[in-house]
């Protein structure tokens, strides 16, 4: 008699481990490359003039007033009128009388948007204010 071997294999079958740290870092890669790219989506896109003088400061227990090229306002990230934008700073101010406002402009925006923001600042009291700018490029 001839002996037909069996579809069976006789070892048992295992779980390949390094196929499957693969698999599980190419996952992590993927959502640490994502989580990456979300963030730089935060904000609203301006061009903040260069300067040489200016320095770091700390964004804690701040508010952030966007003037984009277009001449439109932001408070924290959110679309307001003028009038909306002095009833937010008026409630901020309300909630934290130490904090500091920063103003963003684009290099291209209109002067007077700027001065305008900044003087509603200073009509409600606020004394931390600080404009934002990005660091001048080094001559070469």
């Amino acid at each position: 008699m001839i002996s037909i071997p069996s579809p069976r294999s006789r070892r048992k079958a295992r779980i390949e481990i390094i196929p499957l740290i693969d698999i599980i870092f190419f996952l992590f890669a993927t959502f640490v490359m994502v989580s990456l790219s979300m963030v730089k989506n935060k904000g609203i896109p301006v061009n903040l003039p260069a300067a040489a003088t200016g320095a770091p400061q700390s964004h804690e227990e701040s508010a952030v007033v966007t003037v984009d090229a277009a001449g439109a306002l932001f408070f924290n990230r959110e679309s307001v009128t003028s009038e909306q934008l002095g009833k937010a700073l008026a409630d901020f101010h309300a909630a934290n009388p130490d904090a500091t406002v920063f103003i963003n402009g684009d290099t291209k925006a209109e002067f007077g948007g700027a001065i305008a923001v900044l003087d509603q600042v200073r009509a409600l009291g606020i004394s931390k204010v600080a404009i934002e700018t990005r660091p001048r490029p080094a001559a070469p």
